[in-house]
This record gives C-alpha cells, structure tokens and sequence, in this order.
C-alpha cells in the first residue's frame, strides 16, 4: 500500500522511517506540499494520503481524492476540525487519526506554558543575557494550594490534572463525559464554577460546535483577576479579539498559548523575514505576559514514534475493514 505524504518534514521522515520496517506492506513517499484542492491531484496511485491538522482536507480536496482513487486520509494528529467527515462519508474516503499518541507531551507543554507565563521566564532569560540581572517585572505566583480547573479530561487533561496535583494544586475539572478515574482527586463542577474559583485554566479539549471560542469575553469576565490560561489543544476555543480585551483589562496574570486562531500560515514555518504588522499573533506577541509557542506539544521523540505506528496500523486496519476508536469517518 502506497501513502503520499504531504508537508513531509524531516522529523516526519525520520520517526516514520524509523518503524516502517515493521510495516513491509506500505511505501511512502515524502513530500514538502501542504494537502489541499490543488494538491490533492498529486496523489493519484497511491492508496492513501498522510495529513496534518494543518492541511485542507475540505469537500474540494477529498473530492479530487476520490477522484484519484484514495481510499484513505490519515490525520497524524488527534484533532479532525479541519477535515469535512459528511463528505468523506459521503465519499466512502476512510479517515482515521491518532487520538492518543502521548498525552504527557502535551500536558508537560501545558504546565512548561504555565510556569513560563506565571514566572516571566522568557523575560528572566533575555534580561540575563543582555546583564540586566534586575528583578523588575519578573514577579509570579505560587502555584502550591491553588486551584487548576482542567476543562476537558480526556488522557491529555487527565495528565495535565496529575501534573497539577503533583505541584499540590487543588484540581478541579469540566467535562461533558466526567473522567472516573479522576474521581479520587479531581472534583467535577460546572464550567461558570471552574472559571470563577481557578487561578490556572488549561484547555484540553476538541473543537466542536459547542466548544468554539468557549473562552469569550463573557467567560473571561467570570474568571478571577489574576489567572493564568493555557491553550495547548485548538486555537479557535478561544476567540482571540476576546482575549486580547480581556489581557487589555488585566485580568490575566499570564496567558500560554501552543495553538491559536491564525497559527495555519504560521506553524512549523520560519517568517522572520516577514513583516507582519497585520497579524494578531504580532498583537498577542506584543503583551508582556503572554508566551506562544509554535504548536510544539506533539514534538518529543516518544510522541513522534507513537504517532508513526499508529498511523500506519491505522492504514492496515483501513484495508482490513477494521473499525477502532481512531475512525473519525
């Protein structure tokens, strides 16, 4: 079985070469393109199509699939927003993903987005390098006895809460589907509640209908003065004009963003040529208590490996007809 691989980078190549030996029924091809309309056409003869949550698995592209005689759309990440599952199904396009490849490397960005945000580590380290060993504007807050409110405990949240009681945080979550694993420790309130008593906020959940900018002015409004907010899971769960009033306002002590709305044009790409006096993520850049990283949570050796055989089991479990929970359509 043959899989072209779009916007092939060379840690792609290198984690999915390093377990394809286990797989001797499927060859890839790399390639540098981003999946789109007008890419899409390049993947005539092969089976299948590997995409990244940044890509445009649209009803344009996975109809010129179709026509193309792929079978398959495999998503090297847990999330699926960008991909029109009607159409796929519609289509008969198999798309599966990889929902759980290490949670940790998430929930560990998460609390490092944390810290980094509340103790102006960033700050810290370009002033000791220019000798300004001052500590102007370096002040955090511990984060021993007060309250996480993990909104969404699937395997990341849940790790992300484990973390959090292991700093000796009282934990607190929101969940549609209540995690009993957690019960022990993590005591599940409503989500006005988690955003009033929270001092750190950390959001670990899918992008839905229900879920787009979750974190809206009106919800900002209800947090405590003075939180911190972390996004390591999808950047439109957070309605960025929103919360660019809310720092304005000075209601976060620190924001820790890995994703967010106009990251598409941006992520795993070097713009610093760019002048980019337009882009909100210049605006977000330009607080002093703001930190964003470049969607790096996936990006540990363990999570890479994980990541390639599941997407190459999942291919084989295509061509088997066998269903799993990675199916999403």
């Amino acid at each position: 079985m043959k899989i072209l691989f779009y916007c092939a980078k060379t840690y792609d190549q290198k984690s999915f070469n390093s377990v394809l030996g286990s797989f001797p029924d499927i060859e890839i091809e790399y390639i540098e393109e981003e999946l789109g309309p007008r890419t899409a056409v390049m993947a005539e003869g092969f089976d299948a199509v590997c995409a990244f949550v940044s890509a445009d698995v649209s009803s344009p592209t996975l109809t010129v699939l179709k026509e193309k005689g792929v079978k398959c759309v495999l998503m090297r990440c847990a999330g699926f927003n960008n991909v029109d599952t009607d159409k796929a199904k519609e289509l008969g396009i198999i798309v599966k993903r990889v929902p759980g490849y290490s949670p940790e490397a998430v929930a560990e960005l998460a609390i490092a987005l944390a810290l980094a945000a509340n103790r102006r580590l960033y700050k810290a380290y370009n002033k000791v390098r220019e000798n300004d060993f001052s500590l102007r504007n370096l002040r955090g807050v511990n984060l021993y006895q007060k309250t996480a409110g993990i909104v969404g405990t699937g395997k990341i949240g849940a790790a992300m809460a484990r973390i959090c009681r292991g700093f000796g945080m009282k934990v607190i979550g929101y969940d549609v589907y209540e995690n009993p694993d957690l019960k022990d420790f993590v005591e599940y309130v409503s989500l006005d509640a988690l955003l009033e008593r929270s001092d750190l906020i950390s959001l670990h959940c899918p992008l839905l209908d229900s879920t787009y900018h979750m974190i809206n002015i009106d919800t900002i409004k209800k947090m405590k003065d003075g939180v911190i907010l972390v996004n390591t899971s999808r950047g439109a769960l957070v309605k960025t004009d929103d919360l660019i009033e809310g720092i304005r306002l000075g209601k976060f002590l620190g924001v820790g963003l890995d994703v967010y709305e106009e990251e598409t044009g941006n992520v795993f790409n070097d713009r610093s040529d760019e002048i980019m006096e337009h882009s909100v993520t210049a605006r977000l850049l330009s607080f002093p208590n703001v930190i964003v990283t470049s969607h790096q949570g996936f990006y540990t050796m363990e999570a890479l490996e994980a990541i390639a055989e599941t997407t190459l089991q999942n291919l084989l479990d295509a061509r088997d007809g066998k269903k799993t929970p990675n199916d999403v359509a």
